[in-house]
């Protein structure tokens, strides 16, 4: 079988292409592009195909980049198929993200070729992934410690991505292109043994297949049996995850817990890998980390929390599990009167002020907790200030009566960090006299010769 029917049998086995597809190409100038090229060239009459070719520069390689463009508009031209180019900015888009530069560039390339697909109307972008690409990534993954999904390798089809050289060997490729006497142009950055794929490329595979002529077929084979294995389980996913999702944003997730707390571990790291990608601002969460929430999920109580790299946070609550990255709100200054009510809209909470003479009855509850206290009145001073924590904070525990920091008090508290900022401080002048929610301050409490007493509420806002 000639490499062309091979290409004919990969793009019917996965449905690449149909009759008058728009196909984009991207064409760098090199061996397995312009192979490519040349054979969906060869197919473009019995498909109907519209095709162009772009050429995508990284900015990376100046000296290089003018001559790989000419080259590629001269085979377009002779083709006749139409050209264009587009520049990217590799390296300011990988400091701007934190990314090294091969996490950027292939960022960027990706998002220019849907751009351009849009621009020229095509419904198919085709890429010159080629088998031998194919043994390289599944090597890696095995390396980096992936699950089945990261080995089952370069997917031939995603969205309107297709792979037609997927089964493709290399040396096939390069056969071709000497048979029909077609030149191509060397990437320098590909022979240089600085990047781990080029290492493993250039050495490890190398002797790899000295040992296994057959290797690259195997471990294709392996990745289509893991794919389609996992497409399967997929499926289960999606309809799990249908029935999971109470509330979604672009930094926060919410999953009912119930599910999650009795599903397999097979299904249940799939569920949170998805559930994850699914929200922008919750990228960076890897294999470690997921075992991590599955052991918060199984074991944690109401209220307990991870805290993971970027500010990501995950919440185990009563009902749901959190995944976010949100900023956790601070409270600002606000001035409370005496009596009055203030709300405090970022930390969901009423607070109000009551004053009356010892002895006298009044309305509501008079149970002293953390709800409520009771404070000597006449100590404290009007309006009282409400607000977030400080650096340097510090007050007088009720009961406890030494000069404590309130960092350590929250400490000692095991109250959770990301929560420190909404708790109200109440002060009368510069002095705390209350952690709303949690403690008083001994130096204002009631004693036998207090006359006024001021109460103090915190009340949960209803949601509506």
């Amino acid at each position: 079988m000639n490499l062309l029917d091979k290409v004919k049998t990969t793009i019917k086995k996965h449905s690449m292409l149909c009759e008058k597809d728009r196909v984009l190409v991207g064409l760098s100038g090199g061996p397995d592009s312009v192979c490519l090229l040349m054979l969906l060239n060869q197919l473009k009459e019995e498909y109907k195909l519209d095709l162009h070719a772009i050429y995508i520069d990284h900015g990376l390689r100046p000296d290089e980049t003018p001559d790989e463009i000419k080259f590629c508009k001269e085979l377009c031209e002779r083709l006749n198929i139409s050209f264009t180019t587009k520049s990217i900015d590799v390296i300011s888009h990988a400091k701007e993200l934190g990314l090294n530069k091969q996490e950027a560039a292939r960022e960027l390339r990706y998002r220019t070729f849907e751009e351009a697909a849009l621009e020229k109307g095509a419904n198919r972008i085709a890429l010159a992934h080629n088998a031998d690409d194919q043994a390289e990534t599944f090597i890696m993954r095995i390396l980096r410690g992936s699950g089945q999904k990261g080995l089952s390798g370069i997917p031939p089809v995603r969205g309107k991505i297709i792979r037609p050289l997927i089964e493709i060997e290399r040396n096939e490729i390069e056969e071709f292109l000497n048979a029909a006497s077609q030149s191509y142009v060397v990437d320098s950055s590909n022979i240089k043994k600085d990047y781990f794929r080029n290492w493993l490329r250039l050495s490890v595979m190398q002797e790899f297949k000295r040992k296994n002529p057959d290797l690259i077929k195997t471990i294709s084979r392996i990745s289509d049996i893991l794919r389609e294995e996992d497409n399967y389980l997929e499926l289960i996913v999606t309809k799990t995850l249908m029935k999971l999702i109470p509330k979604k944003t672009d930094k926060t997730i919410e999953l009912f817990l119930v599910p999650l707390e009795t599903m397999d571990k097979v299904i249940l790291r799939r569920v949170l890998r998805r559930a994850i990608d699914a929200v922008k601002g919750l990228r960076g969460i890897n294999f470690i980390h997921i075992e991590d929430i599955i052991g918060l999920i199984k074991n944690g109580l109401s209220g307990d929390r991870l805290y993971l790299p970027k500010g990501i946070r995950v919440i185990k609550g009563y009902s749901t599990l959190i995944l976010t990255s949100e900023t956790p709100a601070k409270l600002g200054t606000y001035s409370l009167d005496v009596p009055g009510e203030l709300i405090l809209k970022e930390a969901g909470v009423l607070i109000k002020a009551t004053i009356f003479e010892r002895g006298q009855e009044v309305e509501g509850s008079r149970v002293q907790g953390k709800e409520t206290i009771e404070l000597d009145a006449d100590k404290i001073k009007t309006p009282l200030t409400v607000r977030g924590r400080k650096s340097g904070d510090f007050f007088y525990p009720a009961g406890f009566g030494k000069r404590k920091k309130l960092q350590d008090y929250f400490v000692d508290e095991k109250v959770p960090r990301d929560e420190r900022d909404r708790i109200p401080i109440v002060l009368s002048g510069e002095d705390i006299i209350w952690i709303a929610g949690y403690r008083a301050d001994e130096r204002f409490k009631v004693t036998e010769e207090t006359k006024k007493i001021l109460m103090l509420e915190i009340k949960v806002l209803a949601i509506k």
